[in-house]
């Protein structure tokens, strides 16, 4: 395992990324590599109420957040993975065990692998995992740049937020 989980029990979300990419996995860090909108967006969606940097990635559970990659074993941009590297059946089975309310991929590629489409669409999916909703968000890498937008980050913010407003009511 290049990088832990970082997950509990009944979190309002789990962010799930295809697979580490090298700077990542040098740093030990989630989302390390600069010029990666991930860190960013999640305070700028309201997800974290400010800005973490890649070392912090644990301080995402007192968020109600979590990590997690489709592959675990292996590093590196999309094209540089081996299509064996994706464990979905174990990523279905951390999912059962802490029953967050949503699970966000964060490229279509990984929702692609997870849903094993040749094609997936950005936002809220139909279906769900164990209760949790389902979204695919863009891809916050440098590398996907011209595919960004933050409209699907800014649903995937206002679903986090009306749970946690109705969890305090």
């Amino acid at each position: 395992m290049i990088l832990p989980d970082v997950l509990a029990p009944g979190l309002d979300l789990v962010l799930c990324g295809t697979a580490p990419s090298r700077t990542s996995k040098e740093e030990q860090a989630y989302y390390a590599r600069p010029g990666n909108r991930f860190w960013p967006t999640l305070h700028l969606t309201g997800l974290t109420p400010r800005l973490l940097k890649p070392a912090d990635y644990r301080q995402v559970l007192d968020y109600g957040l979590g990590l997690t990659d489709l592959c675990k074993t292996e590093w590196g941009s999309d094209q540089e993975l081996t299509k064996y590297c994706f464990d979905i059946s174990g990523f279905i089975a951390k999912i059962e065990r802490y029953r967050p309310a949503a699970v966000a991929f964060d490229s279509k590629h990984a929702g692609k692998n997870f849903f094993r489409r040749a094609s997936v669409n950005y936002g809220r999916q139909p279906e769900t995992l164990f209760g949790a909703e389902l979204f695919i968000v863009p891809s916050p890498s440098g590398r996907a740049s011209g595919y960004w937008d933050t409209a699907p980050w800014m649903e995937l913010g206002d679903f986090v937020r009306r749970r946690r407003e109705l969890r305090r009511s």
